[in-house]
């Protein structure tokens, strides 16, 4: 096998590694790295819960004694400021590691091309851009953030098979499966926040939680883009806020039910419409957003031309007059490809991803 097909096996674990916790980091992003000694991963390392400690020095903590005179292979430029923890890049000199591979430059100002330097400058051998598309894909979210000033966007849809969202004063209708349901709550768990608008809030009264077996622990940040603060108290989401938290986005000097809510542990932003909402998530750490409705957010979504991904569910059955979808999924939406197409029992997945501004002209 060629140093090259190596070097891509081995990211390609580090960057499986990364995608275990996904939506989990704060933060921080998702980083894999692996430890490899005469061709064999003896240590493994991935950010941990909260967003630290860091993927490196658990794995070599992993690899031990054997980390001395090994290679690394890391999804992410290793760090190089002094945080709440020393800087990657100088646990890895302090290891003894010979050659560092890298995926993915950071793009945060306080790394950006320092650690890879420090590296360098230690006499370790570095080499860059391995599996570089696809660990940017794993890091989407965090790029989006840091370079984007605001998460990545990811609409999710789930239309039927007459183009409906849903019936007017019916409440949650069903119209995917459970197998495709099951692929939505995967899919909350590795966002840091989910969103909808007021209507859906109260028509719906969802929970907007991970109810998977053995990933409940990982329901993201709750929002709600309620500009009078119309939130009903009595909600699933005001009841749980001590649980699982819960943003209200409101307009300015609102009141409405304000005291009721914050005294069940809502918390309240004032903020001046979706692309200040996005910075001040964006502020707080939120490098990755959910959208999961109803048709007049999504649509807003849409025209300020803040999605990123599209996660569009097709559902076999038909609700007849009804909420019309902004999106079918018979042609792609404008400004965006199909990346790929998956089936979940009897519902289909389309899933659409936004060009980049160059590919428009």
């Amino acid at each position: 096998m060629s140093v090259t097909a190596k070097d891509e096996a081995f990211m390609r674990e580090a960057i499986s590694l990364s995608l275990t916790h996904l939506g989990q980091t704060a933060s921080n992003p998702s980083v894999g790295c692996v430890i490899v000694s005469n061709d064999e991963i003896v240590g493994r390392g991935v950010t941990a819960p909260g967003g630290r400690p860091h993927a490196e020095p658990q794995a070599i903590a992993d690899a031990g004694e054997k980390a001395s005179g090994a290679t690394a292979y890391v999804t992410l430029e290793p760090c190089s400021h002094h945080g709440v923890t020393p800087p990657c890049a100088g646990v890895l000199i302090a290891a003894g590691i010979s050659r560092v591979v890298v995926a993915v430059a950071d793009p945060d100002p306080r790394v950006s091309g320092r650690g890879l330097q420090i590296l360098a400058d230690a006499g370790i051998e570095v080499t860059t851009g391995i599996l570089q598309r696809e660990a940017r894909e794993a890091m989407s979210g965090y790029l989006t953030r840091q370079t984007k000033g605001r998460p990545q966007v990811t609409l999710k849809l789930a239309v039927s098979a007459d183009g409906m969202l849903g019936k007017v004063g019916a409440g949650q209708v069903a119209i995917t499966g459970p197998e495709a349901r099951a692929e939505v709550h995967l899919l909350r768990s590795k966002s840091d926040a989910i969103l909808v608008g007021i209507g859906t809030a109260n028509a719906d009264d969802p929970e907007l939680t991970v109810r998977l077996p053995g990933l409940e622990h990982t329901s993201p940040l709750r929002i709600v883009l309620d500009r009078n603060l119309e939130l009903s108290p009595s909600s699933r989401l005001a009841q749980t806020a001590h649980e699982v938290p819960v943003l209200l986005a409101a307009s300015v000097g609102a009141v409405g039910n304000r005291q009721a809510l914050e005294a069940l542990g809502v918390e309240i932003v004032e903020v001046d419409g979706i692309e200040d909402l996005l910075l001040r998530l964006a502020d707080r750490g939120v490098s990755s957003l959910m959208v999961e409705g109803g048709a007049r957010v999504a649509a807003n979504f849409l025209s300020q031309g803040l999605v990123d991904y599209i996660h569009l569910y097709r559902g076999s059955a038909t609700l007849g007059e009804g909420i019309p979808s902004p999106i079918t999924g018979d042609r792609p939406p404008a400004g965006f490809s199909l990346q790929r197409s998956e089936t979940f029992g009897s519902d289909q997945l389309l899933v659409f991803e936004r060009l980049p501004a160059s590919a428009w002209l």
